[in-house]
């Protein structure tokens, strides 16, 4: 008898997730996997571009130096322009800096490859003005717990 009257009432409230929050996440969550995955590959990217596994490591190196490198600098040269264009432009970078990774001759080409990829690398703040904070903080979240 209370079976069907209780699950009714008690229906959970479903959260709504808007696209913004889809790609962002998305978005993280290639960017993350992009950046942490070489890790366990290390003993075949050195087979790859015959070097010692120790050598390789450097192709991480070479990443780190890249957001060292890359986000002050970024940070300081796209603050005046459009919050968007910039985000699709890193966005742009990373491809591109991944693509030719994946396609890089020998270990040097690699590791600029890397450092380029990484340059991108820039935390902004992508919300539109109109957003609401609320919105903002919860969608943050969303999106880096998915990167």
């Amino acid at each position: 008898m209370c079976d069907e009257a209780c699950s009714s009432a008690v229906e959970p409230r479903r959260a709504r997730v808007s696209a913004a929050e889809v790609a962002l996440a998305v978005g993280g969550f290639g960017i993350g996997t992009g950046e942490f995955a070489i890790m366990g590959l290390l003993p075949q990217v050195a087979e790859d571009v015959a070097v010692s596994v120790p050598r390789a490591g450097a192709v991480i190196s070479a990443y780190a130096l890249g957001v060292v490198v890359g986000a002050p600098l970024i940070a300081v040269l796209a603050a005046r322009f459009s919050r968007f264009r910039v985000l699709l432009a890193l966005m742009l970078v990373f491809a591109v800096g991944n693509f030719a990774s994946a396609i890089a001759p020998d270990f040097y080409t690699l590791i600029a490859a890397r450092f380029f990829a990484a340059c991108r690398m820039v935390r902004i703040s992508v919300w539109p003005p109109w957003w609401p904070p609320a919105s903002r903080r919860r969608t943050s979240g969303r999106a880096q717990s998915a990167g």
